[in-house]
């Protein structure tokens, strides 16, 4: 791709996100605070895999379905753990004794709302700063458009999830910009490029951490802002996120897996 040219665009939120508009493409969900941090560390603590769900309603529903033993209900409204579930949308929560074998039905107020509106996409992966290397080198090899859709909160727009997509954007573009980039792309790549020395600083000032504070374990925004703690490819398939690395075999696609052809 010319420098010129640019194959990635930047949903700053849902609301200027159409279903339609990541038909065909490959989809990072980005929600630093705290969903996409949550599903990458509660893969990295060994959960079998999560299942996004848009509302409260589909995950009871989910939960009558499944064997109580092998499934925890998680998640928040407007940064508190919602009352009869078993975690809230802390990543610190999620520990290898809490949720190791357990499978995560995970519903938040913008984070999984994000993923189930991405439903069209060809690809859908989980970014956040604490994979952040990985997504990145997965996004060079793909063969699709890219789309970060970064979940914001209640339709507006969250510093630090343009932050985390403009990071991706600086590392795919080896730092510059290119000339035929939306408007969107040119301010998450600025915001990096101010910003990007200061992540944790900076997301701590933001107006969804200071939604959070008193709400949540002041170590949630610095877990959520370290960089390349993990090395976890979470992927969408069959409505299950789950580690894709290791399987070199498979495609990810956004609503089955498919196994690859070994013919040459």
């Amino acid at each position: 791709m010319s420098i010129t040219e640019s194959n990635i665009e930047l949903y700053i939120s849902t609301q200027t996100l159409n279903e339609e508009d990541v038909r065909g493409k490959t989809v990072a969900v980005i929600d630093v605070l705290r969903a996409s941090s949550t599903i990458v560390t509660a893969l990295q603590n060994g959960a079998k895999g999560v299942i996004p769900v848009a509302d409260m309603d589909m995950a009871g529903k989910i939960s009558q379905s499944m064997d109580s033993p092998q499934y925890l209900l998680c998640g928040e409204k407007n940064g508190e753990k919602i009352e009869g579930y078993h975690l809230g949308n802390s990543p610190l929560e999620y520990t290898s004794d809490t949720i190791g074998d357990k499978t995560i039905i995970l519903n938040t107020t913008n984070g999984t709302k994000a993923i189930k509106k991405s439903g069209f996409a060809e690809e859908i992966v989980i970014g956040c700063f604490l994979n952040i290397s990985r997504i990145i080198d997965y996004l060079k090899e793909t063969e699709h458009p890219i789309a970060l859709v970064c979940a914001g909160w209640r339709g507006r727009l969250s510093f630090e999830d343009l932050l985390c997509g403009g990071q991706i954007i600086y590392e795919l573009n080896g730092g510059q910009l290119p000339d035929k980039s939306s408007d969107a792309v040119k301010i998450a790549f600025e915001c990096y490029q101010k910003y990007g020395d200061a992540i944790e600083e900076s997301i701590q000032t933001s107006d969804h951490a200071r939604r959070l504070k008193g709400k949540i374990d002041p170590q949630d925004i610095v877990h959520c802002c370290t960089l390349d703690a993990m090395n976890i490819l979470p992927a969408l398939n069959d409505g299950i996120i789950s580690d894709f690395n290791g399987k070199e075999k498979e495609k990810i696609t956004g609503k089955k897996r498919v196994v690859a052809s070994s013919k040459t």
